[in-house]
């Protein structure tokens, strides 16, 4: 019986039950993740090719100058993790899995590159003729895809994933 439209039912109950049990009452809630697949798929895919596209020793002169160790090493892990971490998520395969050193990279990328800029990811600095021009970003970006790494590691790659093909075929 559907509480919230009953008439009779307790509101104190009414409440908990919108609460607590919205996937239940909206079907279309199971489809959550799929955006944020797409978006951190993307996202992820999108940081590793423009790093390719500058190429890798542009990565590795700048990870040498935040004395991180073997950076031409680690500038082509960085963008592997990206792109194939990133094709990972979309496809919603491995998501456990790819999640681990993809939010290592983001980690890492909040303590070394935009701790020292704040939280907010857009510093609206001026807008002149050419344009509004914009100061470093910090690490609010960063936090919000560890939360959706975090949400699909938690509460599943949803439908349309490998994962559940995955499943299905080691279930029988």
């Amino acid at each position: 019986m559907n509480t919230i439209l009953s008439p009779a039912a307790n509101s104190k109950e009414c409440l908990q039950d919108i609460a607590f049990d919205l996937p239940g009452r909206f079907p279309i809630a199971r489809w959550v993740p799929i955006p944020l697949r797409l978006i951190v798929g993307f996202g992820f895919m999108e940081h590793g090719f423009a790093k390719l596209s500058k190429g890798p020793d542009a990565l590795a002169a700048i990870l040498h100058a935040l004395a991180v160790p073997a950076p031409h090493f680690m500038a082509w892990i960085t963008i592997l993790i990206e792109l194939l971490g990133g094709l990972a998520i979309l496809l919603g395969a491995f998501v456990s899995l790819v999640s681990l050193p993809m939010a290592a990279l983001l980690l890492v990328a909040i303590f070394t590159v935009h701790l020292p800029y704040g939280f907010s990811s857009i510093k609206l600095m001026a807008v002149t003729a050419t344009g509004a021009q914009f100061g470093p970003p910090g690490y609010e970006c960063d936090l919000l895809y560890l939360a959706c790494l975090a949400a699909l590691v938690l509460g599943g790659s949803g439908p349309l994933a490998i994962d559940g093909l995955l499943r299905k075929t080691s279930a029988r």
